[in-house]
């Protein structure tokens, strides 16, 4: 590869860009693996945030009628097994219209792994520990450009003004209050 080539490889992966597609390099490790380390109330129960919260129950959100009947108006008779709705609602799908992962089961809903990468390389606590070796291993540090993979204009139930942005602007995704919503930090790190 000549010189050239590193350095577009080096500014795509600077800005971003290369993030989901690289990370189904790896294997996903699955909630339960996830759960291990992650549950602690010491360590901020990131576990128990997910479980409490909207990612966990997105399958779940598909047999609701609002789901059933938007799905409808787009000829989907049942939302909780068309490839078009779990690309986003099932993490097991992970961005796709095929089933990417069967360690994952379509029912857990959006989990860690669709924010986060799939986490087998990366699951080791020698390399947890290392934010740059986790990184390395296929951590995912979830930015804009992969929520709107999903929370965009093409999910019928998209509403252009959900967030209102500090000058009053209305729009349909905001990242950073997002982000905020659904922070999950360790607070031993902090110290």
């Amino acid at each position: 590869m000549n010189r050239s080539c590193f350095v577009m490889v080096g500014l795509l992966l600077l800005c971003g860009i290369a993030s989901a597609a690289e990370a189904q390099e790896h294997d996903f490790a699955g909630t339960k693996m996830c759960k291990v380390c992650h549950n602690k109330a010491e360590t901020g129960d990131q576990f128990g945030k997910w479980e409490a919260g909207p990612h966990a129950k997105a399958f779940k959100s598909l047999a609701k009628p609002e789901a059933k009947e938007a799905a409808a108006k787009l000829g989907i008779d049942d939302p909780q097994k068309s490839p078009k709705c779990l690309k986003c609602h099932s993490t097991a799908y992970w961005h796709g219209e095929t089933v990417k992962t069967t360690k994952i089961k379509v029912e857990e809903g959006v989990t860690c792994e669709t924010c986060h990468g799939p986490g087998k390389d990366y699951m080791k606590k020698s390399i947890m520990e290392d934010r740059q070796k986790s990184i390395e291993a296929g951590l995912l540090l979830p930015d804009k450009s992969l929520c709107v993979k999903c929370h965009n204009e093409q999910s019928p139930t998209w509403k252009a003004d959900r967030y209102t942005l500090a000058d009053g602007t209305k729009v349909g995704f905001d990242f950073e209050q997002a982000a905020k919503k659904f922070a999950h930090p360790n607070p031993a790190k902090a110290k």
